[in-house]
């Protein structure tokens, strides 16, 4: 029984877990915490893989725990002393013929959403993962009508910190 339990576990995580790795990028800022952060929220998976009773999909119930993992851990982390990333201060030598203006982009919108609160995080994640509000409301455990207005507030939001 308990074989069959994780056999099945580790089929249905190796199928979704970018979903873990993405929740983990939205929450976290280098690579030591991206993978603290992995480890527990595999752990918390397991832990409740055996409550799982498939009333929606795997994959919308792993973004739930994923995002509650990271949602709680992050608000544990706010209460600590915070330091300054080495990585912050690294210089980088980059080809004249490398445009990288799509990472720039890209590393723009993440330090965008990291200034997001906790449940603004989860909707634009959700919403970059194109996922229907239907599956956003049921992952975040609010209407779907909600979704849509707090989704709209959040990319209001986005939008005012990236063009101030």
């Amino acid at each position: 029984m308990q074989k069959d339990l994780e056999s099945k576990f580790l089929l249905d995580f190796e199928q979704n877990q970018n979903i873990v790795h993405k929740v983990c990028r939205i929450y976290t800022t280098n690579q030591d915490a991206h993978n603290d952060l992995f480890q527990e929220v595999v752990i918390q998976l397991w832990k409740n893989y055996s409550k799982f009773r498939g009333d929606s999909k795997f994959s919308t119930w792993m973004y739930r725990v994923a995002l509650n993992t990271a949602i709680s851990l992050y608000r544990k982390s706010t209460r600590s002393i915070k330091t300054q990333d080495i990585d912050d201060f690294s210089y980088r030598i980059k080809s004249s013929e490398y445009d990288n203006t799509e990472e720039l982009q890209l590393e723009a919108l993440y330090k965008a959403i990291h200034q997001l609160n906790d449940i603004d995080k989860a909707l634009i994640f959700l919403y970059l993962e194109n996922k229907p509000y239907k599956e956003i409301s049921e992952t975040l455990g609010i209407t779907e009508v909600n979704a849509r207005v707090k989704m709209n507030r959040a990319k209001e939001k986005l939008k005012n910190i990236l063009n101030p």
